[in-house]
């Protein structure tokens, strides 16, 4: 199990996405594989670096359910935490 800091709290994660490099539609597509592996209440850590990525969660998110606990902004970097519903 790993953390990260979020927000000034400690988020844990039970799995991690890298899917910096990779353009719409593939790190959604990702992540629904990696969710899909998770059990219900766990959460994904992903990294991308799409700028449309942002957007493209916060939609997944609203169609499957899952909840897009944060995301963050680092440079040309995003994260994104999501809980399997």
């Amino acid at each position: 199990m790993s953390a990260t800091l979020v927000d000034t709290e400690i988020m844990e994660f039970q799995k991690e996405l890298d899917a910096r490099g990779l353009n719409c539609p593939l790190p959604i597509l990702k992540a629904k594989k990696a969710l899909a592996e998770l059990q219900s209440g766990e959460v994904l850590r992903i990294m991308a670096t799409d700028p449309g990525s942002v957007r493209d969660f916060q939609a997944f998110a609203k169609q499957t359910g899952n909840a897009l606990l944060s995301h963050a902004q680092y440079g040309t970097e995003f994260v994104f935490l999501m809980q399997r519903k």
